[in-house]
């Protein structure tokens, strides 16, 4: 999915701070596109905090009514130095990347595209989708993965059960499930865990990894800290147990975790870089190879980032105009 904000403010939100207890993460809510916009609820990042081991971006949406909003529709745009990772719980999303990828976005089922140095891709909803509801994740790669070659990775996850609790563990290890995917960034932790009402689960954690916690569709308990319905808790490392409690009715949540990247980051629009100049020179290269401005001579000779696109799709979407000021690094 794309950062469709005209304006977006990595730069503006300040420097993340160290965090030594577990806190929570409200969200802001963010129209996916113009006047009929979805709209997405953005945990990740905050001005507090700008990652969650590798975990840089959060965007959780519905359930909507795709006849009231359109559904979701994200023409071909870029990314760099990351990782998108896209989980549904109800509706289908149709993926297409330059990298010649097609793929269905279905519940349960995990879609990871890896960037690298550049690619492009779209999302669109089908006519069979009444209802989308689903969460948008991306995460940075290390700067020792993040120019190598882009990939796309389907998986379909295998419940495993407790008494009160069901969980889908698409990326790392928890719960006594592991998940095959690789992704080039390590020690990496996404899963969906369902819990009936009045359920506690302890979930062992490894000492040296942060967590976070979305309470998806409704209220939850944390480490004994109170989330509401959308909100992300964070839990810094130093602990060997995180402990989920529903209250009065059944909820899910989806828990991310890392150890932490340990590298400062720029992400800008949808690029993640390491310097201003590398943002600038990832949408002067886009602006041009798209079409949108001419080519400057500094790229001359330099192979294409974003790729070759098949005819008879929607029109690509434009990158915003950078700020004057510089991009700061954060993490």
């Amino acid at each position: 999915m794309s950062n469709l904000e005209a304006s977006p403010e990595w730069d503006t939100l300040g420097q993340g701070e160290a965090c030594t207890a577990v806190e929570v993460l409200e969200p802001r809510a963010v129209p996916l596109g113009g006047i009929r916009a979805m709209t997405v609820y953005r945990t990740l990042p905050q001005r507090q905090r700008s990652l969650i081991g590798a975990w840089c971006f959060l965007d959780h949406y519905g359930p909507d009514d795709v006849a009231v909003t359109g559904g979701m529709s994200v023409p071909r745009h870029p990314h760099t130095g990351l990782a998108t990772v896209s989980w549904l719980f109800s509706g289908e999303i149709k993926h297409l990347d330059s990298a010649g990828n097609a793929a269905d976005v279905v519940p349960g089922q995990l879609n990871l595209m890896l960037a690298g140095s550049g690619i492009t891709h779209q999302e669109l909803g089908t006519d069979a989708t009444t209802v989308l509801h689903g969460v948008q994740l991306w995460y940075a790669l290390p700067d020792a993965e993040r120019f190598g070659e882009h990939d796309f990775v389907h998986y379909e996850p295998e419940a495993v059960r407790g008494a009160g609790w069901e969980a889908r563990v698409f990326i790392g290890e928890a719960l006594g499930s592991a998940s095959p995917v690789r992704t080039r960034t390590p020690d990496l932790l996404g899963a969906e865990i369902i819990l009936s009402a009045g359920t506690r689960l302890e979930v062992p954690v490894r000492r040296d990894v942060e967590l976070g916690a979305l309470a998806e569709n409704g209220p939850v308990t944390v480490n004994g800290t109170p989330a509401a319905h959308r909100e992300l808790v964070y839990a810094p490392p130093g602990a060997d147990t995180l402990v989920l409690e529903a209250g009065e009715q059944d909820v899910r949540v989806i828990l991310l975790g890392g150890v932490p990247l340990g590298e400062q980051i720029i992400m800008w629009w949808n690029f993640i870089g390491r310097t201003h100049e590398e943002i600038e020179e990832f949408r002067r290269r886009y602006q041009a190879e798209l079409g949108f401005e001419p080519a400057d001579p500094r790229d001359a000779g330099k192979p294409e980032l974003f790729g070759p696109w098949p005819a008879g799709q929607p029109d690509p979407l434009p990158a915003p105009i950078l700020p004057i000021t510089r991009l700061r690094p954060r993490g």
